[in-house]
């Protein structure tokens, strides 16, 4: 996304959330795209609003930080307010809407956020791929390089999302004869495990 653009939408989106959550104390709001999050994968943003504590609150004062949450969640039904701003933005899409109090991305304290991928289009990232056969979700950490490969794979049209580039992947190394010749190494060796 072009900073011109990006600007336009940060302003849109803040004004947006600053309407929704009228009443609440919002110390921040702030539209994140790829390359300024690793979690963040082409394509998406993340919103990321993250409410204020009261002034002079020690933000290390987890009893604080959760009465700040449940303000929050007293003055407005973050689900709902989720469904607002996916219309009033025009996105098909939020993934992963999270509400939540952690450290901040800094490394500091802060008040709790509510977090929100927000996704360019509408494909289920479990039917993406594999249609309606079912897919068990799996947590891989990757390094560097190998998230630059995913990355490319979406970028070059071959995968929309880093989950449908790793099915992407294992496809390609099934239809390597060696992968067969593993395959059988595998049952040979269980046999031979049921023998003792």
């Amino acid at each position: 996304m072009e900073q011109a653009e990006l600007e336009l939408a940060q302003h849109k989106f803040e004004d947006e959330v600053r309407t929704r959550l009228a009443g609440t104390a919002i110390d921040k709001v702030e539209l994140l795209q790829y390359g300024d999050e690793p979690e963040i994968e082409p394509g998406e943003l993340l919103g990321r609003i993250t409410i204020g504590l009261p002034e002079g609150a020690d933000p290390t004062d987890k009893k604080i930080r959760q009465q700040a949450l449940e303000a929050l969640v007293d003055n407005a039904d973050p689900d709902a307010v989720a469904k607002e701003l996916k219309q009033a933005l025009g996105v098909k899409q939020f993934s992963d809407f999270k509400v939540f109090s952690r450290g901040g991305p800094d490394g500091q304290e802060h008040g709790p956020f509510i977090e929100l991928k927000i996704k360019p289009d509408d494909r289920s990232p479990v039917t993406a791929l594999g249609g309606d056969q079912p897919l068990t979700a799996v947590m891989a950490r990757v390094g560097p390089e190998d998230l630059e490969t995913l990355d490319t794979l979406i970028a070059v049209g071959i995968a929309s999302s880093r989950a449908e580039a790793v099915r992407w992947a294992l496809a390609r190394l099934r239809e390597r004869p060696a992968y067969e010749q593993l395959r059988a190494r595998s049952r040979e060796i269980e046999d031979l495990k049921s023998q003792f």
